[in-house]
């Protein structure tokens, strides 16, 4: 494995495994204290919430799928099955139709202010990135162990 490709699958894992950690976080600890907050200070904290989490999660996130993608276009190292690629791949589009699709349209409903119906939805949908991203995780760390285990990087 020559040093662009194991930088390449470095980077991935590390954003990979960043957004694992901070799913879990945000699936047993922050989506359920949302009911904490209160009705009348829930909507600025809505709003902050959702624009403090952008800025953590872009970054990783586009990381996340540009490595992804390149992985795909170059394959993984010498002897990883190429279908492993395109399965982390799939998982990444998971994550993202999961997000466009059922977590920012309930943060949407929860912007107004809080409602036990969306709140409920958030924290049940969530589990499918919370079990992709795991996936990913458990995934990236089988892609980075093979060269390890051969000894060559």
């Amino acid at each position: 494995m020559g040093g662009a490709d194991t930088l390449l699958l470095l980077v991935h894992a590390a954003a990979t495994l960043f957004m694992v950690g901070l799913i879990w976080f945000v699936q047993v600890v922050h989506y359920p204290l949302f009911a904490q907050v209160g009705s009348e200070a829930f909507p600025a904290y809505a709003a902050s919430h959702s624009q403090r989490t952008t800025y953590v999660v872009a970054g990783p996130m586009l990381v996340e799928l540009i490595t992804a993608l390149l992985l795909v276009w170059r394959g993984p190292a010498a002897g990883t099955p190429p279908v492993l690629a395109w399965v982390g791949l799939g998982l990444v589009g998971g994550v993202w139709l999961s997000t466009l699709l059922l977590q920012v349209p309930r943060h949407s409903a929860l912007a107004s202010g809080f409602q036990p119906g969306p709140w409920r939805g958030l924290v049940a949908s969530n589990w499918l990135r919370t079990v992709a991203w795991t996936a990913r995780g458990g995934l990236v760390l089988y892609l980075l162990a093979r060269p390890m285990r051969g000894g060559q990087w």
